[in-house]
């Protein structure tokens, strides 16, 4: 019996308005996620989910990627600086909170700079305080 896992991240598109960050971690369980609006990439990392609270980066996360984009996915995009520093801003606003065990506290996501052309809508490299991560929301499609 394999010691790994799979798990589809909203299979059927049911799930409602979601963010998470899956943090990149050895757990033997792999998320995988369609991303790149109607590109329809499918991804696939390995390490632990942590749900996200952030209605108004969502909505400037699907405006940019949905509206400006026209939904086609960015994979490979060269992103010039206004772009960039518009997807900084966003995700710099949003909280993730960390536990050591005792003390929650929240801090500000980074955006991944080493990983910016895997960026794409629906899966972007950040950095959290539990190492790199991807920032994961419903694709639109």
């Amino acid at each position: 019996m394999s010691s790994r896992r799979f798990v589809f991240l909203d299979p059927d598109g049911m799930a409602g308005e979601w963010l998470h960050v899956v943090v990149e971690a050895q757990t033997g369980v792999f998320y995988q996620q369609q991303y790149g609006g109607t590109a329809c990439r499918q991804g696939q990392v390995e390490g632990f989910l942590v749900p996200i609270a952030g209605a108004d980066a969502l909505t400037a996360l699907r405006q940019m990627f949905e509206k400006d984009f026209r939904g086609a996915g960015t994979w490979n995009y060269p992103w010039p600086n206004e772009e960039r520093n518009r997807l900084h801003q966003i995700i710099g606003g949003i909280s993730y909170w960390a536990c050591d065990g005792h003390n929650e506290e929240p801090h500000a996501l980074r955006l991944d700079e080493s990983r910016i052309r895997e960026a794409d809508e629906a899966w972007i490299p950040v950095i959290t305080p539990d190492g790199p991560g991807l920032l994961v929301w419903i694709n639109s499609d």
